[in-house]
């Protein structure tokens, strides 16, 4: 028997591996590997999540009209310009569907998000990674690394996982530089949490113009990871375009009204974004103290940076799972030398700076 071949490339393709939830041996297990929220989702999506047990029968609305009308009162948008999607992870692939393919190239920070490498590899296009400056996306770099054979440039703003971000300007000028026909991404999965005066989620851009697009998502401060639920506001032109390759049903109902729920609670959000605010400098100052090289971030999560190196790292791991700990290695987006850290509870987050205090004084002694 002869087994079906893929499209070429694609078994190049290193899978996506998300964040780790177990630990062998080890009985009580903290996550924070992947950038989920310690509150949990807002009661009021739960609750509208349940109500939807006895209408699993029927197919959800195609179209998502009531989750779009929400998205557009919550962010001011105008309800034509959104699409949802089964998470920001489908609509980056819906994206490369539709704008490249194979002799294409798909442009993107050093250490920006795999998924964008990954959906370009599937379409038969070209991912490039453009250099970072102090772990962060350098637009002079992004525009250099622009050929006749760019179609989408990618943008996570905030970075995971360096917590880096561009400023509104600088935002402006990526785009200004960018040729005619190439498509400006703006990743936002994490705008929710920054608050610096000089951020922008890149909305005006897109109301201004016809070659920019934002991607949110429902996984991260509003915590229905598990639901998978993302949106985009598009100008029409792409709008039109994302309609005819999305599936007809692609964000299932309980989705939906979790999501409107989710975003009609606007308590929950302060509540989460008032934790992260409080825990994010703390322990960025405690591990620091540690002699731990830690990021600037403007999201809910750090970038630990070891001075042992990549072999230290690892160690570290090892000890923090050993403690029921799991942070995420960076080994994959080329920060071998690195553990990211999603912000816990109290906690949790006082659990990591004692076990990573104990590690580094066995370290010192080793010396």
């Amino acid at each position: 028997m002869t087994a079906p071949k893929p499209q070429p490339g694609i078994l190049g393709i290193a899978p996506y591996k998300g964040g780790e939830g177990s630990v062998p041996g080890v009985t009580k297990v903290h996550k924070l590997s992947s950038n989920e929220t310690p509150l949990g989702p807002s009661p009021k999506a739960i609750a509208a999540y349940q109500k939807m047990a006895g209408e699993l029968h029927r197919y959800p609305d195609g179209a998502a009209d009531a989750l779009r009308n929400a998205v557009a009162r919550h962010h001011g948008l105008p309800a034509e310009n959104i699409v949802c999607s089964n998470g920001s992870d489908e609509m980056i692939s819906l994206i490369c569907a539709a704008y490249c393919g194979p002799g294409d190239e798909v442009l993107y920070s050093r250490h920006g998000f795999l998924m964008y490498a990954i959906a370009a590899m599937a379409r038969g296009a070209t991912p490039v990674a453009a250099p970072e400056a102090n772990y962060t996306a350098d637009v002079d770099a992004l525009l250099k690394a622009v050929t006749p054979r760019t179609r989408i440039v990618f943008l996570a703003n905030p970075n995971n996982p360096t917590g880096s971000y561009i400023s509104a300007a600088e935002l402006r000028r990526l785009r200004n530089g960018l040729p005619a026909g190439v498509l400006l991404v703006i990743d936002a999965a994490y705008a929710e949490y920054v608050s610096r005066n000089d951020y922008s989620n890149g909305a005006e851009l897109v109301a201004e113009r016809d070659d920019t697009v934002m991607t949110r998502t429902f996984s991260k401060i509003y915590g229905l990871a598990a639901l998978r639920l993302g949106w985009t506001y598009a100008p029409a032109g792409v709008v039109d375009v994302l309609n005819r390759v999305r599936g007809p049903f692609n964000v299932n109902a309980a989705a939906q009204a979790a999501g409107v729920a989710a975003l009609e609670d606007v308590a929950w959000l302060d509540k989460a974004r008032s934790h992260n605010d409080a825990e994010l400098p703390r322990v960025t100052a405690a591990l620091g103290k540690l002699g731990l090289d830690v990021l600037p971030s403007v999201g809910n999560f750090l970038l630990i940076r070891f001075p042992g190196g990549a072999a230290q790292s690892k160690a570290a791991d090892e000890f923090l799972r050993s403690q029921g700990l799991i942070l995420r290695a960076m080994g994959a987006y080329g920060l071998a030398e690195a553990l990211r850290l999603t912000i816990g509870t109290a906690e949790e987050n006082d659990l990591v700076i004692a076990a990573l205090g104990a590690f580094m004084a066995k370290q010192a002694q080793r010396r």
